[in-house]
């Protein structure tokens, strides 16, 4: 039997990026404030409300507090809107000044190498 073939997927788009950024900050702020909140019911008493209901509503508020940042957090991280050959012209047009160092380095070697080559072709 022949294995299935792979998987043709493309990258997730911002709102799917958004979405997932959220799921995690809810299930991050779910824990920490599970966390503290218990410690702080437990250092100073559940209150008026009860033990549940002041663990809910802490827990709740950091899960909408990280939800919201991470949503915002991972569409700001969305590596690059443009499609492949567009960053690659994109690179290949910036100025020297604002390429990596290995970039200009070589940039540099190149540019050193035709003036050596002009140079040794001259009387």
């Amino acid at each position: 039997m022949p294995p299935p073939p792979p998987a043709q997927h493309g990258q997730p788009t911002v709102w799917q990026k958004r979405r997932m950024g959220a799921m995690m900050g809810a299930g991050v702020g779910l824990t920490i404030g599970f966390i503290f909140g218990s410690y702080s019911i437990l250092r100073g008493g559940a209150g008026p409300r009860g033990f549940l209901p002041t663990l809910s509503q802490y827990m709740l508020s950091s899960a909408a507090t990280f939800s919201f940042f991470l949503a915002i957090g991972s569409v700001i991280r969305t590596d690059t809107m443009l499609p492949p050959h567009v960053e690659a012209a994109r690179m290949h047009l910036l100025s020297p000044v604002m390429r990596s160092r290995a970039d200009g380095a070589a940039l540099l070697r190149a540019r050193w190498q035709a003036e050596k080559n002009r140079e040794a072709q001259q009387p």
